[in-house]
């Protein structure tokens, strides 16, 4: 992201077709419910997961004599709390009250679910020495592909959130400077052992909503995260994974453009076409095959 945006690269991205951007948006939105059916189900498996969608959605069919009841209470529940409190207090922060008030059940009545202490053996409370990552000629090759995925992919997600917030506040925001500051941090943040993260629509979009009018929202969320890590990292151990994949499924289904897919359908044959085509090879093949060939 760091070099798309020194070299202005921002330019070229929005001529990326809009039927591309919502297929390969929906097909992520897929990905990520698939990925968390298992915990949604509380499911045990006697192998590890398999990473490609249909092996995956057979493996997890073949597991499902294996539901957790339990599980799929904390599910329910999670789910109806962020429906809930979205509906009758929409300021208010749905997902924090759902993964609460699910580890506080789960801890006071002893529910046979996991957990984030009992898969993972809890959160760290402190931030690692900041190191160098081992690189080597073989690395960067393996994994320059899966790089540039990563790099077009979060450009344009942080592009279009923030497309969204002019809308919201009638503000106007800086391309290529975005992409730049987003670059640095990831960069910064990988030697700490982070991991590329990107603006978010939904974020963006909840965050204006309960009042957020600048940056100055988005450097407060991050130090309340990292308040939280360093003050109640112990309380994560009792929250249950059957909350979390609720949080993601309830993020898959408004990431999805349900409405814009629909649309495009029924606009035209070549929109459908290329909107049907990335769609299928997000999670057939991969996404660096789906943008290329769904803009080819």
């Amino acid at each position: 992201m760091l070099d798309v945006g020194l070299l202005r690269l921002c330019t070229f991205i929005k001529y990326i077709p809009y039927p591309v951007t919502v297929g390969f948006t929906s097909g992520i939105a897929v990905i990520i419910f698939a990925s968390q059916v298992r915990e949604l189900l509380g499911l045990s498996l006697a192998g590890k997961e398999p990473g490609a969608f249909i092996p995956k959605l057979q493996t997890l069919a073949a597991a499902l004599p294996s539901v957790n009841v339990a599980a799929l209470a904390v599910t329910g529940l999670s789910i109806a709390t962020i429906v809930v409190v979205r509906h009758f207090r929409p300021r208010w922060p749905a997902f924090l009250f759902a993964v609460g008030i699910a580890a506080g059940l789960a801890a006071l009545l002893h529910l046979p679910v996991e957990t984030i202490g009992t898969r993972f053996g809890g959160i760290p409370h402190t931030l690692p020495a900041p190191h160098l990552p081992a690189l080597s000629l073989e690395k960067i090759r393996a994994v320059l592909p899966a790089a540039l995925s990563f790099a077009l992919l979060g450009s344009i997600e942080s592009l279009l959130s923030a497309v969204v917030a002019d809308s919201m506040t009638g503000r106007r925001h800086r391309s290529n400077a975005e992409l730049v500051a987003q670059g640095a941090a990831n960069i910064a943040s990988s030697l700490f052992g982070g991991f590329c993260v990107t603006g978010a629509i939904a974020r963006t979009a909840t965050n204006i909503r309960a009042g957020a009018r600048g940056p100055v929202a988005g450097m407060l969320h991050s130090l309340f995260l990292l308040l939280f890590m360093l003050i109640a990292a112990p309380l994560a151990n009792y929250i249950p994974l059957a909350a979390l994949a609720a949080v993601l499924a309830v993020v898959a289904w408004n990431m999805a453009e349900k409405r814009e897919f629909a649309v495009l359908l029924r606009a035209s044959r070549g929109d459908a076409l290329v909107l049907l085509t990335t769609f299928l090879l997000v999670f057939f093949r991969d996404l660096t095959e789906a943008i290329l060939v769904g803009f080819a």
